[in-house]
């Protein structure tokens, strides 16, 4: 049997390609459907605020581009320094032709939208610019140096109770704040939840996430990575919140076993799986985990654990004081490998920082503004609106 390592390596490949067929409209699956772009309404109130009350202006030109740290479908993720600060920040650089070719703008203003909904929770990664030049659009981020949780996975091959513990319930946390801002995330999975340098939590992209969807409410979008759909995602019935309750109990399984729950090397026969296949534990894991694990991975949605207190209040977490957690109070298990200088990416995959920087990251201007509303100043000096409050 191949090693858990380069299962999960060749996994990560597969759903990027997985990912990019679905949004170029190549027949992954039928009936893939993509929401058309529209200027919502917060999109327009963000415009007329920025006309309003302009702030000082951020640009491309006003970083140094170090390494690349991570890549996805629309582009690459980057280590970058502002000039005038010295702060270092990770600026997701995004091609606006693949976005406006796939159809996915309005994909991208709601990534925009959600950064700006969640700048006060701990345990997700804030906006503090947005910028465009003419080709591309740039996100600047939180810079969480401890690297992707997939990263530290892939080389310890599972984790003990513990310290998955911990993440889970960090991670639960914030997908419990953004249901209370009725935002399903639609897209967890471990490269999508980051370690800062302590080692907490910081669950980011939110590229994929749905607003305006309750705890009743229903979207039928299909959209998310192979190894983490629910069958009511691959079914393309209508689906709620519980999607991302699924995701948990598949990143959870994940960190105790090694491998997602219904995992195959052939994607047919993992949808299948999925579908069809009951729930299987492995000894080695506790009867509180696995307690937890068959509540999360129920395939009906109606059966599955799907609010933030009912996860609280199971066993598996007894030993989580929730609101220390919250609170940052409570030590994570496992502390990153520290960084020599703000350049030192030990924490993240030789994959990504061998690859080179582009050159055309710096170009100053915004000639050609094809996204109104994009861009955005976190600026503690500037007023700032009372939608959001503080900065």
């Amino acid at each position: 049997m191949r090693c858990v390592a380069a299962v999960m390596r060749d996994r990560k490949a597969d759903a990027s390609d997985f990912v990019l067929k679905l949004l170029s409209g190549s027949p992954a699956y039928p009936r893939v459907d993509s929401e058309e772009f529209e200027e919502t309404q917060s999109q327009a109130s963000a415009a007329a605020w920025n006309r309003k009350f302009p702030r000082r202006k951020v640009e491309a030109a006003h970083f140094d581009y170090l390494k690349v740290i991570g890549k996805g479908s629309f582009g690459k993720v980057l280590l970058a320094r502002h000039k005038e600060t010295d702060v270092h920040y990770a600026v997701k650089v995004l091609q606006k032709s693949t976005i406006q070719n796939t159809k996915q703008q309005g994909q991208v203003m709601c990534e925009r939208s959600v950064l700006l909904q969640t700048l006060d929770h701990p345990f997700l990664v804030r906006l503090h610019y947005s910028f465009q030049t003419s080709e591309k659009l740039y996100f600047v981020l939180d810079y969480a140096s401890g690297g992707e949780l997939f990263y530290h996975l892939q080389r310890e091959r599972v984790f003990l109770e513990p310290r998955a513990r911990f993440y889970a319930a960090e991670i639960a946390s914030a997908l419990g704040y953004l249901h209370t801002l009725r935002i399903i995330y639609r897209d967890l999975k471990l490269e999508n939840v980051l370690l800062d340098r302590q080692g907490h939590v910081l669950l980011t992209d939110f590229g994929l996430c749905k607003e305006g969807v309750g705890a009743t409410g229903h979207t039928g979008t299909f959209c998310g990575t192979p190894e983490y759909l629910p069958p009511e995602v691959l079914q393309q019935r209508e689906y709620g919140p519980a999607v991302d309750w699924w995701g948990l109990g598949v990143v959870l399984h994940e960190m105790l076993y090694g491998l997602p729950p219904f995992y195959s090397e052939h994607r047919s026969e993992m949808m299948r799986n999925i579908l069809q296949q009951p729930l299987s534990l492995g000894s080695g894991v506790s009867k509180r985990a696995r307690d937890l694990l068959s509540r999360l991975l129920q395939k009906e949605p109606e059966k599955r654990l799907h609010k933030l207190s009912e996860l609280e209040c199971h066993s598996f977490f007894s030993p989580i004081k929730w609101v220390e957690l919250l609170a940052k109070k409570v030590p994570p298990p496992f502390t990153p490998a520290q960084q020599t200088c703000p350049g030192d990416l030990v924490n993240f995959d030789p994959e990504f920082t061998e690859l080179p920087v582009p050159l055309s990251l710096g170009v100053c201007g915004e000639a050609d503004l094809t996204f109104s509303g994009f861009s955005y100043t976190c600026d503690n000096a500037a007023v700032v609106s009372p939608q959001h409050g503080k900065n």
